[in-house]
């Protein structure tokens, strides 16, 4: 059994329009104002301020002149908004992640989450606190058969649209042993090369829709602050920023998905995607292609369906090593597609070697123990 969210679009009526974008409001007030709280506290005090402090604080809050609203809307999302504050400050602790900042309105989706005592569920009808009618959902596929929900996620995106995520535990049946091996360097000029010897074609989709988007920023630009036209001219950079996004996690996903089907074991680069994007030369290029998410999309797709996903050390020469006899070059620059064996002869194109090195270094290392970094999770 796994945890495992659906997530649907839903269209709510103006009345629940106008429940979410309060809900929404408190949800982001509610975690600057215990981020403000638990900065103030430790810099000041040198006191830390856990979850339970700021969950009494919230309680106050509500009593206060001038914010009595908190009370308008249910308790559950404001109490989960402290709990994600929380995990924020573990995950920085643990230097798994930056220090929290502040919410901002616009500028980010907008979300609340419910847990069970803020929902229900019953004849395949969603219906949240404080609301009177069920949610209108696009049921693109089912829940699983007799699944309960533990918690439900509603969002609202910068171009407008509203989704909602579902949390059901879930029994994924393993995929059937599969003799597949394969390696994998990911590149931009091909997606990614296989040591195989295929080569995906990387779709650019931000390119696509470059000049597009230009002209949508510029008429962004023009506009004045705080019009109701910069407001239309913002949409309309927002629907095109979210059609490249749904191209591109679309493709990731079939290519993902694709990959762990047919192979037992994916040996992939540990690249430094964040370090990788300050050259900014290729920083848009590298956006682009979504290496960071096909790595997160193998990784837990192979957890669910018995696959193995290895990830060896970003330092190794694969690149630079000869395939079929092991002869390492002094240097190999970027423009240097294909090049010649002095010891063997062989021809190699670079991006489908390094794929076959990356597969023999995973292997070699998987059965020795030694030189590969674990998978991030």
């Amino acid at each position: 059994m796994v945890k495992r969210a659906y997530r649907y679009r839903f269209y709510p009526t103006p009345d629940q329009v106008a429940q979410l974008a309060s809900t929404f409001g408190c949800v982001r007030y509610v975690y600057n104002r215990a981020l403000a709280e638990r900065h103030r506290s430790w810099f000041s005090e040198q006191r830390r301020v856990t979850y339970v402090d700021t969950a009494k604080m919230l309680t106050g809050w509500k009593q206060e002149p001038g914010t009595e609203w908190l009370a308008d809307v249910s308790n559950v999302p404001l109490q989960q908004t402290l709990r994600h504050l929380q995990t924020a400050y573990v995950n920085f602790w643990q230097k798994r992640a930056k220090y929290p900042t502040f919410k901002k309105k616009g500028k980010i989706t907008d979300s609340a989450t419910y847990m069970v005592n803020g929902f229900s569920y019953r004849g395949g009808q969603v219906k949240l606190a404080k609301q009177d009618q069920p949610l209108t959902i696009a049921w693109s596929r089912p829940l699983p058969e007799g699944a309960v929900p533990s918690q439900v996620t509603v969002s609202r995106n910068a171009r407008g649209q509203y989704h909602i995520s579902i949390l059901v535990e879930d029994t994924i049946t393993t995929l059937p042993p599969s003799p597949g091996r394969v390696g994998i360097d990911a590149g931009i000029t091909s997606l990614a090369a296989l040591s195989t010897g295929e080569k995906i074609t990387n779709p650019r989709h931000e390119r696509r829709d470059r000049a597009r988007l230009a002209r949508a920023q510029r008429e962004l630009a023009r506009k004045g602050k705080g019009s109701a036209n910069r407001a239309k001219a913002r949409l309309k950079v927002a629907q095109i920023y979210g059609r490249i996004a749904d191209r591109r996690r679309d493709h990731l996903h079939k290519l993902s998905t694709r990959i762990i089907r047919e192979n037992q074991t994916v040996v992939i680069e540990d690249l430094t995607v964040r370090n990788m994007v300050r050259n900014h030369s290729l920083a848009r290029a590298i956006s682009d292609a979504g290496w960071r998410d096909l790595r997160t999309m193998l990784e837990y797709k192979a957890s669910w369906y018995g696959r193995e996903v290895i990830a060896i050390d970003r330092w190794y020469p694969s690149s630079k090593t000869c395939s079929s006899c092991g002869t390492q070059v002094e240097s190999l620059p970027l423009n240097i597609r294909e090049w010649v064996c002095r010891s063997c002869g062989t021809v190699h194109d670079r991006d489908v070697n390094a794929a076959k090195n990356i597969l023999a270094a995973g292997l070699a290392v998987s059965a020795c123990g030694d030189g590969v970094r674990p998978p991030r999770s």
